[in-house]
């Protein structure tokens, strides 16, 4: 573009996702022939479910795929409506279901369905940095609110009510959360959404992670739905189903935004993707979810792994992850800040992290992101390697 071309405001005060600039170099490196072992992205690497693929099979012989409904096709929703009371006891209907491309976009319909410039937005610090990527694009002030290992990372009721102004309109929750990989507990996540809604204010939740957290007392986690009706509440096939690229989510909305949202999804994208709502319907079948929880169990073991591997390095993780597949790695020990460690890890360990600036002010230089999605053997590798890194320093 020529000098006259101005750029919006947006698009210059957004911030690069460091993540995926570690993703670039690591791959720059492999294609100099060089092994990196790949903890930056949150990205499982069971692929689909086989179920799922053999449907998008059958399906690619030459049929129409034509648009659906925006909202997705009722049989999706209805499935996910079910999933979501047999799962995570959410009494939900249907018509409440919003099946989106990708959580991002169930993501965007919420904040361009609620946020005018200039209302405040509160949102944890650490947290996800994409959520607030999208309240500060429809003109929200977010405001980063300290958590902490103390606080296990999380938002909780007296933090948001102390921070809460006449300015503030809602609050977006991630539990359990990326990048910390930590959960709310429930009681204190419904006394938080119960206090916000009393002040008037709307919440957003993301249980993006919400089927791969522990069992609380050896039941299977909970929707915040069932306690708020009135939240809106996102999640997707990504994780819990292992469909990254696939770009399929949902969200569940109160009734009376629903029509809403319907008329944001036409004029935003049309519709999810015509095969993936086809072909995700085998995902809720008893042998698809058998696979899914094997995976989860898996990726519990490979915890494990990660956390004893860093325990005998001297790496602290200041909070254990209860939820997604993440550690927040302590490093401020090692004389390098966040971003001189992760760029040390991947220059001279061939290990890819992601530094804690990308999640927001606190403990910015203090923190790494590692996922454990991969494999064991690679996180062997990679745990092995970040030792070596360590004993060098």
């Amino acid at each position: 573009y020529d000098d006259r071309v101005r750029f919006s405001r947006r698009a210059q005060e957004i911030a690069p996702f460091h993540a995926m600039e570690y993703g670039r170099r690591a791959a720059e490196m492999e294609s100099d022939g060089t092994h990196v072992v790949k903890l930056n992205i949150g990205e499982p690497d069971f692929g689909a479910p086989p179920a799922f693929l053999a449907k998008i099979r059958k399906i690619s012989d030459g049929r129409p795929l034509p648009y659906t409904g925006a909202l997705g096709t009722p049989e999706l929703r209805e499935a996910i409506a079910k999933f979501s009371r047999d799962h995570f006891g959410s009494p939900i209907e249907a018509e409440r279901v919003v099946v989106t491309t990708g959580a991002s976009a169930a993501l965007v319909l919420a904040c361009a369905a609620l946020i005018d410039p200039g209302d405040e937005v509160l949102v944890a610090d650490p947290s996800y940095p994409c959520n607030r990527s999208f309240a500060s694009a429809f003109g929200a002030d977010v405001r980063l609110l300290p958590t902490g290992p103390e606080r296990r990372f999380q938002l909780d009721a007296q933090l948001v009510a102390d921070a809460w102004t006449e300015r503030t309109r809602g609050v977006m929750i991630a539990s359990p959360s990326n990048p910390t990989g930590t959960s709310m507990s429930h009681d204190e996540l419904v006394a938080t959404v119960r206090d916000v809604e009393a002040r008037g204010g709307w919440r957003i939740v993301d249980e993006i992670y919400l089927g791969l957290a522990d069992d609380v007392d050896g039941r299977p986690p909970r929707s915040i739905i069932a306690d708020d009706p009135s939240a809106i509440v996102v999640n997707s096939f990504s994780k819990f189903f292992g469909m990254t690229g696939w770009r399929l989510g949902w969200a569940v909305v109160p009734e009376e935004m629903v029509g809403v949202a319907e008329k944001l999804a036409q004029n935003f994208y049309i519709c999810p993707p015509t095969a993936a709502q086809i072909a995700a319907l085998e995902c809720f079948t008893p042998d698809t979810v058998a696979v899914a929880q094997e995976r989860r169990a898996i990726l519990r073991r490979r915890r494990e792994v990660v956390l004893d591997g860093l325990s005998r390095i001297g790496l602290p993780v200041p909070v254990i992850p209860d939820g997604a597949f993440y550690v927040y790695v302590d490093v401020s020990g090692t004389g390098l800040t966040a971003s001189q460690f992760c760029d040390a890890a991947l220059t001279q360990a061939h290990v890819a992290l992601t530094p804690g600036k990308d999640f927001g002010v606190e403990g910015a230089e203090d923190y790494v992101r590692l996922s454990y999605a991969t494999d064991e053997d690679e996180l062997t590798v990679g745990i092995e390697r970040l030792g070596e890194l360590l004993g060098s320093l």
